[in-house]
């Protein structure tokens, strides 16, 4: 059987999802269609909006509505603690940690192979940011993959030789983007135990 072309352009586009295969696709497809067609209205509403008005933070680069982001226009942050995440998601699990610190975000991590260099994780914006003067220490939360440890290294040894403090999270916790199934309790601790770098 084939599908209208509005419904296979509909499965194709919801395939562009994490997760979300051509299966997957085609269910969420024929049950908004057929229980939720409100729901799914509802749901191009605010993806519409979303993709308009959401840009990322001018200084720490998560995302936000704003040019600098609630956290960053905060009075109540430790400015002098710097967290490197590599996504906006990790943001919200450190902050559910309790961390109270400021952040700036790579939105990825170094990856030659894939044509991912510093300039396109901000790194120069992240230079300005510690010449600043406020930041005494920079603690490193990416990966353990190796991109994500070669990420740490470098950003280490931009963070060295300004003298600042550089520490990386205890191991065994997972980063960039696998934060989500680690509870705060543990994130926690792991942000306490860090190490020199």
């Amino acid at each position: 059987m084939s599908e209208s072309p509005l419904l296979s352009e509909l499965i194709d586009a919801l395939r562009c999802m994490p997760g979300i295969g051509k299966k997957s696709a085609q269910r969420i497809t024929y049950h908004l269609l057929q229980r939720n067609r409100d729901g799914a209205r509802k749901l191009s509403s605010a993806l519409t909006v979303a993709m308009d008005k959401i840009g990322h933070c001018e200084r720490c680069r998560t995302f936000s509505e704003e040019k600098i982001c609630a956290l960053c226009q905060s009075n109540k942050r430790d400015r002098s603690l710097l967290c490197i995440v590599e996504s906006p998601a990790d943001v919200y699990i450190v902050e559910e940690a309790g961390f109270r610190g400021t952040y700036f975000v790579l939105m990825g991590h170094l990856s030659p192979l894939d044509g991912i260099g510093p300039e396109d994780l901000g790194l120069d914006r992240l230079e300005r940011l510690l010449d600043e003067g406020e930041i005494e220490e920079v603690i490193l939360a990416t990966s353990t993959t190796v991109e994500g440890e070669a990420t740490a290294h470098f950003i280490g040894e931009m963070v060295h030789k300004r003298n600042l403090n550089v520490s990386r999270i205890a191991h065994g916790v997972p980063m960039g983007g696998e934060l989500e199934f680690v509870d705060s309790s543990t994130l926690s601790h792991a942000i306490a135990g860090r190490r020199e770098f």
